[in-house]
């Protein structure tokens, strides 16, 4: 499952999901975490895309989902972009403002016709994770599975987030987004025999 982990602080998650809006301003990375966070793709998902698939050039909107087949999987995905998503990639866009339906949305300013590589979307995402985070190994992954752990800290149903996720069995799942580990801590947190109401 490797060592990367979810950003569970939540104060170190907004100061990390912030990091690139207010701190060290940049447009494309910002847009790159939001989109990570919000829609729990691989990274090796989200390089690839090209504004067509996020806009309508024809319309001048952003489309409601992204339609793709799961590079590492094969299988079809249809995501909603919410507002958080469309808002990141609106203040990109406004800057790359002769962006073309075939253009690749993660580039180089120089160059929009090759896609970011891996490595470059992981020194991206360390940078903001040493700033705000620094406790937690946090790679590109942790953008998948901190949307997943706090999509159950929100109630999602396990069914759910296993079809999310293309898991065979909720305790991979539990495993994959360190909830096993959080649901163990909590009862040897919890328990306390000095409270009175314990020997009623």
């Amino acid at each position: 499952m490797g060592t990367a982990q979810p950003i569970r602080n939540r104060e170190a998650l907004r100061d990390f999901l912030e990091y690139y809006r207010s701190v060290e301003p940049s447009a494309r990375n910002y847009a790159l975490v939001i989109l990570g966070v919000h829609t729990a793709l691989r990274i090796s998902d989200i390089l690839p895309l090209r504004w067509r698939d996020l806009y309508d050039h024809e319309t001048r909107r952003y489309r409601e989902h992204l339609d793709l087949y799961e590079k590492k999987t094969g299988k079809h995905s249809r995501i909603a972009l919410n507002a958080h998503v469309i808002r990141a990639l609106g203040q990109y866009r406004a800057e790359r403002n002769d962006a073309l339906p075939d253009d690749f949305v993660f580039t180089k300013s120089t160059c929009y016709q090759a896609p970011l590589c891996r490595s470059q979307a992981y020194r991206i995402v360390r940078r903001a994770a040493e700033q705000t985070v620094r406790d937690t190994p946090v790679s590109c992954h942790s953008l998948r599975k901190t949307f997943g752990y706090y999509a159950w800290k929100q109630g999602t149903p396990p069914a759910l987030l296993m079809d999310i996720y293309n898991h065979s069995s909720y305790q991979i799942t539990k495993r994959y987004l360190g909830i096993e580990q959080d649901e163990r801590d909590s009862v040897f947190l919890k328990l306390d025999f000095e409270k009175n109401e314990f020997w009623g």
